[in-house]
């Protein structure tokens, strides 16, 4: 992998992890795209950059995450559900991840349920906020856990799931996006654990790639997060909902007309 293909990835990352169109399925495309070699090492650096995506939400509530008990243990209610089936279906999901058709029909199916959630939850979707509760919490981490299958979405399963508990939108994005740090920390140092288990090292140039690739996800999300509450507030899914169907009918078509989607 090249610094200009990792700053790409770094790029698709920061845009697509706090929208609810699936940021690994589009690194998944994006490294099918430009034909980069799936070894331990690339594998690794699409999951680790993903730090600097969770320390833009820390930089931009920082307030936040000083507010009381409260706040962490309702995080880690819904953060626990993701602990148990990441333990569980870590082998099914590392092959998943793997298939760019899987990717696009869960893009496809996703894009169908956004079309239509403003219109099945009007209430959920204004919102009369209310304090949040640990059943609720932990539901929405159970719908988090869904996005294990490459294609659904982190950020679109927990909002749903948010959504479905009766936040408005503003809110459930919100917290999905407070849900993101320690899940996706975790992931993050699980991965690294992981891979100097296994033997792999790293050498000088993995560093800068890491540190060049951090470096673009945390500018870029900073960036998306805020264009996309403002967006989302006033307009709902159904732009998101309309992308996902192009992009996954698009990627089924290549597939059923005999293109090879399968990761290099």
């Amino acid at each position: 992998m090249t610094t200009l293909q990792a700053i790409i990835l770094a790029i698709i990352e920061g845009i697509t992890e706090f929208l609810p169109v699936s940021s690994t399925g589009h690194m998944i495309i994006g490294s099918t795209i430009m034909g980069i070699q799936q070894d331990e090492f690339v594998k690794l650096f699409t999951v680790a950059i993903q730090f600097g995506t969770i320390l833009s939400v820390v930089v931009l509530y920082w307030k936040r995450f000083f507010q009381s008990l409260d706040f962490y243990l309702k995080l880690l209610a819904g953060f626990i559900p993701a602990v148990i089936a990441g333990l569980l279906f870590k082998d099914q999901v590392d092959m998943l991840l793997e298939n760019v058709v899987v990717v696009g029909v869960m893009l496809f199916l996703g894009g169908l349920v956004f079309l239509f959630i403003d219109r099945l939850n009007p209430e959920a979707a204004e919102g009369v906020e209310q304090p949040m509760t640990f059943k609720q919490a932990t539901l929405i981490g159970i719908w988090q856990c869904l996005a294990m299958v490459p294609g659904v979405s982190r950020s679109a399963a927990t909002i749903i799931g948010g959504m479905t508990q009766g936040l408005s939108r503003k809110n459930a994005a919100e917290f999905s996006f407070f849900l993101a740090v320690p899940t996706m920390f975790a992931a993050t140092v699980k991965s690294i654990y992981d891979y100097v288990k296994d033997g792999g090292a790293f050498t000088n140039e993995h560093l800068q790639l890491f540190a060049i690739g951090n470096a673009v996800a945390f500018i870029v999300a900073i960036v998306a997060i805020r264009s996309f509450i403002s967006y989302l507030t006033k307009s709902g899914f159904k732009a998101f909902g309309w992308y996902r169907i192009a992009v996954g009918g698009v990627i089924i078509a290549l597939h059923l007309a005999g293109v090879s989607m399968q990761m290099m």
